[in-house]
């Protein structure tokens, strides 16, 4: 059967959220492309995106609702259903999972009894298992509401989601204060975080992630090359007589080069 049109908010949901939505349209100088941003206001209100929630986008910005679908099934930070108070989410692409982050996805699912994308019977804790966080420097790393938990195990895993269903602090390894995730959905539709000292508070890159950057500075000598056991160091490249490749410099063709021209050079046969 076909669904029913999506109910609307209550009165004063619907006109405390028309007015951050004006305010956010107000940022782009082609309405639609206020649709992520609002996609992530609608969130903040129920804890994910639902009908209602789309429909009250496609209201806002003149699209019709499969145009507002559309969008929100491509992109994962968009919740489908409703979900717990802490999205906890495990890295499992390559270097993750091979320090552990599949051995932490695994054991939390068993030690949470739930299973991906799913929720625990107290509303608390949804798991995930997610892609690349750009924090391979800390692997294997976990996130609560897109905050960093670096350098992980199972048990300390473990212990972080109990902490978090029990109600006891818990602080990121970097970065701001951990807030529930409808308020970080507001944040990331654009609106300031007023906690005190969330701004000030940041973590950057490791180690790893910086040296390219600090060899760029001159801050930093270049690595030492190890050389296979058993074989003597070889001699250093005088400076010009390395090769380069086609995108370090410019290379002759058989189109400039007199020695080698474009073409045969003797008659089939011969």
């Amino acid at each position: 059967m076909p669904q029913l049109p999506a109910p609307d908010y209550p009165a004063e949901v619907r006109a405390g959220l028309e007015t951050d939505a004006k305010e956010i349209i107000a940022r782009y100088p082609d309405s639609r492309s206020a649709l992520l941003p609002l996609l992530h206001l609608v969130q903040s209100q129920e804890g994910y995106v639902s009908r209602t929630g789309m429909q009250f986008c496609a209201d806002m910005l003149g699209l019709t609702t499969a145009e507002v679908t559309a969008v929100a099934t491509f992109y994962t930070m968009y919740r489908r259903k409703p979900s717990g108070e802490y999205q906890v989410g495990v890295c499992t692409n390559t270097l993750c999972a091979v320090m552990g982050g599949d051995a932490i996805f695994e054991e939390l699912k068993e030690h949470l009894g739930v299973g991906n994308n799913e929720t625990t019977e107290d509303g608390k804790v949804t798991l995930e298992h997610i892609e690349c966080n750009a924090a391979c420097d800390f692997a294997p790393v976990v996130m609560v509401n897109w905050e960093f938990f670096d350098n992980q195990t199972p048990e300390s895993a473990k212990q972080l989601v109990d902490d978090l269903r029990a109600g006891q602090p818990v602080a990121p390894t970097r970065g701001a204060p951990l807030c529930s995730y409808k308020e970080t959905a507001r944040i990331l539709a654009g609106f300031p975080d007023e906690r005190a000292g969330a701004v000030e508070a940041t973590g950057g890159a490791g180690p790893a992630s910086l040296i390219g950057l600090k060899l760029a500075k001159g801050e930093a000598t270049p690595a030492r090359v190890v050389h296979p056991r058993g074989e003597p160091p070889k001699d250093r490249p005088q400076p010009g007589s390395e090769h380069l490749s086609s995108h370090d410099a410019p290379q002759k063709t058989s189109a400039s080069d007199p020695e080698n021209p474009a073409g045969p050079v003797a008659e089939e046969g011969e």
